[in-house]
């Protein structure tokens, strides 16, 4: 409870800039919710889906994973599907390549949608800090220019601690946004790298699956 108040006396002493300051914060918050949930649901159906295409791609079921692919959100089953469907056009590995990455590419811009804006709240939660604290220095000065002589110190200290007050619930504001950033950023670049590696795997398992059958016809000629 002591705790409470106090939170709530900061806030309040430290003037109308702590409003704006706390809506960037519950808006950045909203970001790192709203992204890491999203990502966490990608990381997970991405495993999910590659763990499905694998034993189709291992049979040469190559149908079913174009089918499976157009039923499923998961990033990495529209990549592989795009590299099968390259493959029935051409067999150059490059081509096929590719196309993979064509489809890596149209995931990004969704995996990273958002997380940029945390490192601009940051930044703007700072500056709100500061702004703040010279606009409250500013009236600060003002009123102990016209104040008693005796009382000039005391209400300069009292006001100054008030004005200072922004600066801190701004500092407060920003780190953890900026620490979400980099989480975040850090958790969007493992989800990418995942992508290019299950293509990479899967690229191999189908050329592997083409030499066999070639080998296959082959020897039956």
């Amino acid at each position: 409870m002591d705790f409470m108040t106090t939170i709530v006396r900061f806030f309040q002493s430290g003037g109308p800039f702590m409003y704006p300051i706390a809506v960037v914060l519950v808006i950045g918050l909203a970001v790192v919710l709203e992204r890491w949930l999203f990502l966490t649901h990608a990381k997970m159906s991405n495993r999910r889906a590659f763990n499905r295409i694998l034993p189709m791609l291992s049979k040469r079921d190559y149908k079913s994973v174009v089918s499976f692919a157009k039923s499923d959100n998961a990033p990495v089953a529209r990549i592989i599907a795009s590299g099968v469907a390259r493959m029935s056009q051409t067999q150059r590995r490059d081509e096929i390549e590719f196309a993979m990455e064509e489809g890596v590419m149209e995931a990004v811009p969704r995996l990273e949608k958002r997380t940029s804006y945390l490192a601009t709240l940051a930044n703007i939660a700072t500056l709100l800090g500061l702004l703040g604290t010279i606009i409250g220095l500013i009236a600060a000065f003002t009123a102990v220019a016209n104040a008693d002589p005796t009382e000039k110190a005391s209400l300069l200290s009292q006001s100054i601690s008030v004005a200072m007050n922004t600066t801190a619930f701004g500092l407060i504001s920003a780190i953890p946004l900026l620490l979400f950033h980099a989480m975040l950023q850090t958790k969007t670049t493992e989800i990418v790298d995942s992508l290019e590696m299950a293509g990479v795997k899967c690229l191999n398992l189908m050329a592997d699956a083409r030499l066999m059958a070639a080998k296959s016809r082959a020897s039956d000629g």
